[in-house]
């Protein structure tokens, strides 16, 4: 059988390939996003307590009222933005889905969607499998923020879309408020549609307030906004995540959703929607327990031949290995799991053309303090 590939250029994730070198040489997974420690007991409490209620079935399609109804009132209470919990959210099978039926939602055959490199993965081919085509302008090498001007010189009449991600993985680099003018002036000149992925949204260190499109008015009218509950409560295996946009843009993403996932983990839906009415604490507290893991990573590797780049947000950690070798990142990458016990992502995963040169890779630091001290205990003799 012949079959012309639809992505011929996509093959296993840069994720998996050095999880699996991980597990293959006992190294301490630094790589992929996801904690070593639960989420709060009162969460898990909350799904047993679903499922012994029998909330088991279908729930309806863009997700659980109450759950709804505790998003918006979060929306409010962080960003001053009242959205309607009926049309305005929906709840999806993770971020990456609904990263994926906002694409598909507006991108047609021909659009151009304007990504920001480095860059998440996944947005490459959701755009490609839409019709559309990922046009990459590169962040700031140094501080991996955004050159507006270089951005609206990307700017052609195909383009349809940008999308944007603050807190920024894998740099850890944030949005400020003159982003979201630069951007919404931009989106109002050339009739854009936003996509902004923000679900490190209350991963935000140094007591900076999260620059979200929906502290913005003018943005809000304009864009889909992702985020995600694994992020948020340490539960990334659950997959749920969700969006809010105007209702003209929530109705064309549902007609996507509703035959992509058609509904969400619906015990977890309730869950969720419980720890967010009683325990709102939680996400308020987030980013000073991640800060206290970032803070602490870095003062591990202290007096490693690593040099550690800022993190403004998220919980990855870019490093420079220069001064370790000069190969390429993923064969740097590869030695480090087989040889040095610690598996990390090569930096030149998220980017369409690397910069020549570049030797900076991404560990995550949301891992208990265990993992990172016998991590960085590997990586100090280096």
């Amino acid at each position: 059988m012949r079959i012309d590939s639809k992505l011929p250029k996509v093959g296993t994730t840069i994720f998996s390939v050095m999880s699996q070198l991980a597990a293959e040489h006992r190294a301490i997974n630094l790589g992929q996003g996801f904690p070593d420690f639960d989420g709060p007991p009162e969460l898990r409490n909350a799904l047993v307590r679903a499922m012994a209620e029998g909330q088991n079935q279908y729930a309806p399609m863009p997700g659980v009222p109450a759950l709804r109804e505790q998003i918006a009132r979060k929306t409010e209470r962080l960003y001053g933005r009242k959205v309607d919990p009926g049309t305005e959210i929906t709840v999806t099978s993770g971020a990456t889905e609904a990263l994926f039926a906002a694409i598909a939602a507006v991108v047609r055959s021909g659009d151009e969607v304007i990504v920001l490199d480095p860059c998440y993965d996944s947005y490459d081919p959701a755009i490609e499998l839409n019709g559309g085509r990922a046009v990459h302008v590169p962040l700031d090498p140094v501080g991996f923020t955004p050159d507006w001007q270089r951005i609206r010189d990307a700017v052609t009449p195909k383009t349809r879309m940008i999308l944007v991600n603050t807190p920024h993985n894998p740099c850890g680099s944030v949005f400020s408020a003159a982003d979201l003018d630069e951007l919404a002036e931009l989106a109002r000149a050339h009739d854009l549609i936003v996509l902004s992925d923000e679900v490190y949204e209350h991963i935000v260190f140094d007591g900076a307030a999260h620059q979200s499109v929906l502290r913005h008015a003018e943005l809000a009218t304009r864009s889909f906004v992702v985020s995600s509950f694994g992020k948020t409560y340490h539960c990334t295996g659950w997959k749920v995540g969700y969006c809010i946009a105007p209702r003209a843009l929530s109705d064309e993403f549902r007609k996507v959703h509703q035959y992509l996932t058609f509904c969400t983990f619906t015990p977890a839906q309730w869950a969720l929607a419980d720890v967010l009415e009683h325990d709102p604490q939680h996400y308020l507290d987030l980013p000073a327990f991640y800060q206290a893991k970032r803070d602490h990573f870095r003062t591990l590797l202290e007096g490693s031949k690593f040099k550690l780049l800022p993190v403004g947000g998220a919980y990855f950690q870019v490093a420079d290995y220069s001064a370790l070798s000069d190969v390429d990142d993923l064969a740097f990458c590869e030695w480090l799991a087989r040889e040095g016990g610690v598996a990390a992502i090569p930096l030149s995963a998220f980017y369409e053309s690397p910069p020549p040169g570049q030797r900076l890779i991404r560990f995550c630091f949301a891992k208990s303090d265990a993992t990172l001290q016998h991590a960085a205990s590997r990586l100090k003799v280096l």
